[in-house]
């Protein structure tokens, strides 16, 4: 994202993005016999696909243009946090203390994180801001989406799931993907990185990621998320040469803290209700 956003645009690239993982995961889907399901998605899909990937997507699309992708991992490790509220509000599931306590340490992760991120020397104030505004937007809506599937999608197989919220997405970024397509045609890097954000990022993550939840069970597949903030930096710093602080590794190692409470992944500790 952070070599392609720039020449593409946000919103052409995630079209791009979803279209190329919908036609990754097209032939599996096909031959593992879970087309009728996608089909019987309905509209369902296309809500899916906003909130699970078009909209998210996009803001991170955008938040990729202010911050470094390493930063932007780390916010990525918030979705637990909004999963946790937005089911608390939507589908009436109780907060347990340990929950409670992880959405204020995550809280505190972020402010380390953005306080820190704002010392970078090629990030503004004004920027961070505008970068962690959308990164978080975005994880807003992966909790959206969670409590959606979860009420609406249950009968549907994670596969089917998959490859209808790709289908929806691409359907709901057509419009906006065409109509600020860039005037200049992008260069052969960022049409390689794009490739591969569908092939691999999408297509094949998605194909992995459910082969972990059949092998695994959904909570244990989970915890592979709070892997993301330790590999986005490491990517950045190797091939971008994105600088990796100290208040950056704290914000990081405290809000996966936070986010292993508010998602339950530490079990072991018993906090009362």
């Amino acid at each position: 994202m952070r070599i392609a956003a720039p020449e593409f645009g946000p919103a052409p690239l995630m079209l791009m993005r979803c279209g190329i993982g919908a036609l990754t995961l097209l032939p599996v889907i096909i031959w593992r016999g879970r087309l009728r399901g996608v089909l019987a998605m309905g509209h369902r899909a296309l809500i899916v696909g906003l909130f699970n990937s078009a909209a998210p997507f996009v803001l991170f699309g955008v938040a990729v243009l202010f911050l470094p992708s390493g930063l932007m991992s780390v916010l990525n490790a918030t979705a637990p946090f909004w999963t946790a509220l937005i089911a608390y509000a939507w589908l009436r599931e109780k907060l347990t203390g340990m929950q409670v306590a992880g959405l204020f340490i995550g809280f505190v992760g972020v402010s380390v994180l953005v306080a820190g991120g704002s010392r970078l020397p090629d990030v503004s104030t004004g920027d961070m801001v505008s970068g962690v505004a959308a990164a978080l937007a975005a994880t807003l809506c992966y909790g959206i989406s969670a409590s959606y599937v979860r009420r609406h999608l249950g009968d549907v197989h994670p596969l089917a799931n998959a490859l209808g919220s790709q289908l929806g997405a691409t359907a709901c970024l057509l419009v906006p993907g065409l109509w600020f397509w860039p005037a200049v045609m992008p260069g052969g890097s960022a049409w390689g990185a794009t490739i591969v954000l569908g092939v691999l990022c999408t297509g094949l993550a998605y194909l992995l990621f459910f082969r972990l939840i059949q092998s695994l069970g959904a909570a244990r597949a989970m915890t592979v998320t709070f892997a993301i903030p330790a590999f986005g930096m490491l990517w950045g710093w190797l091939f971008l040469d994105e600088p990796v602080t100290w208040p950056m590794l704290a914000g990081a190692a405290i809000i996966v803290l936070g986010s292993a409470m508010t998602s339950g992944r530490l079990r072991r500790l018993r906090w009362p209700a």
